[in-house]
């Protein structure tokens, strides 16, 4: 399976840009595992809650804190626009 392109942005920076096998999104009403071919898709962010990046199958995850903002799954893979990421 082809990898899912993800970006983690916030108002000050764009923190990642790159082809992972899955994030872990913590919405409002659940996680969500998203991979290469999901179905468009747009949750709010749980605040105070961390994503999980699997750069590939079978690795152990990053963890990344984020607070406020959304998730968006498109054509162009996964994006997420926090507030706060990663402190």
């Amino acid at each position: 399976m082809a990898d899912l392109h993800f970006e983690l942005v916030t108002p000050e920076r764009q923190m990642l840009s790159e082809d992972v096998h899955m994030v872990v999104v913590p919405g409002t009403e659940g996680q969500s595992g998203i991979m290469a071919g999901h179905a468009p898709y747009m949750t709010v962010l749980r605040d105070g809650d961390e994503i999980a990046v699997y750069r590939t199958a079978g690795a152990a995850p990053e963890r990344i804190p984020v607070s406020g903002g959304f998730a968006e799954v498109g054509a162009n893979g996964l994006t997420i626009l926090a507030e706060k990421a990663g402190e």
